[in-house]
């Protein structure tokens, strides 16, 4: 099968295509034949070599897929070969291939509502948004939530999410997506370059932290007390936590297929719609990490396999 491999770490020029052999599925594993693979920060960052060490490598990179079921192995139950699904993949099995493996109680149904491009957007990203909110955020409806980076991959679902859960949201995003991240039932959006957000953001009981650095420092003083920050990217400082009387927290998102189902839920009751800024095919996943990692595109980029 196709497959995008690195042997090295650097730039998008390292991503190589490669014919590799099939998946075999163990025991309770499925194999699926990708339609589309989404494009995360996580693909770039683990291709400059910020994540795993060099002996892993070689590598096939992409952590969400969507397509079919095509081969189960032992032991699966409640999937057939056939079915459409989506699924974040473990980080040692890479999507960006024609075929992926996945361990079955990973994958959920694919929501009806959406073709292959738009389902492969959605589970890292989605899995991020929730767990962070939810999981780590504990946000619950009537509660006040700030999103940073509202309009990107993960952010765009969880203003979603955190809306649906009947939350106030505050979002902050670039000029050119202030209308679109209202549109997704953000409350009051914030242009960070325009607006110190803490002017206008109070008594915030959970901080979703999606930018890091200087935004996760200022970002104390917007919480009420008890308040948390919960960030996909650097620990918060657990001494400025407790001067202001609040929690802080970093998590890296974990593979669920009770939790996509509820997504899936969520989406096909028209609750959740994920953002697809662009496709492209499988072979062009060195120009999808370019975009991603320079241009900032709204929502993701998916690869069409």
């Amino acid at each position: 099968m196709m497959a995008i491999r690195i042997h090295r770490f650097g730039g998008p020029d390292v991503l190589a295509i490669e014919d590799i052999p099939d998946p075999r599925p163990q025991e309770g594993e499925i194999v699926i034949a990708v339609e589309a693979a989404s494009v995360n920060p996580v693909d770039y960052k683990i291709r400059q070599g910020g994540f795993l060490p060099e002996d892993k490598l070689p590598m096939t990179l992409g952590r969400d897929v969507s397509g079919t079921i095509e081969t189960l192995g032992p032991g699966v139950r409640g999937l057939r070969q056939g079915d459409a699904v989506y699924v974040m993949l473990s980080p040692d099995h890479g999507g960006y291939a024609e075929r992926a493996l996945a361990a079955g109680p990973d994958v959920a149904p694919r929501p009806a509502r959406l073709d292959a491009a738009a389902a492969a957007a959605v589970p890292l990203a989605g899995l991020t948004a929730w767990q962070g909110l939810f999981d780590h955020g504990g946000l619950r409806q009537g509660q006040r939530v700030l999103i940073h980076g509202a309009a990107g991959g993960v952010g765009h679902l969880a203003v979603q999410f955190a809306r649906a859960r009947g939350a106030e949201v505050f979002a902050t995003a670039s000029a050119r997506d202030l209308d679109f991240v209202h549109g997704l039932g953000a409350a009051t959006v914030i242009d960070y370059k325009a607006q110190r957000f803490e002017d206008v953001a109070h008594n915030i009981d959970v901080v979703l932290d999606l930018v890091a650095g200087e935004t996760q420092t200022r970002s104390w003083s917007v919480l009420k007390p008890g308040g948390i920050i919960v960030s996909s990217l650097q620990k918060p400082d657990q001494e400025a936590a407790a001067k202001h009387r609040a929690r802080g927290t970093n998590f890296r998102a974990h593979p669920s297929g009770t939790q996509l189902v509820e997504i899936g839920r969520l989406i096909d009751a028209g609750e959740v719609r994920p953002e697809v800024s662009a496709t492209l095919l499988l072979a062009q996943a060195a120009e999808a990490q370019r975009r991603l990692e320079h241009d900032h595109p709204r929502g993701k980029i998916v690869l069409l396999v």
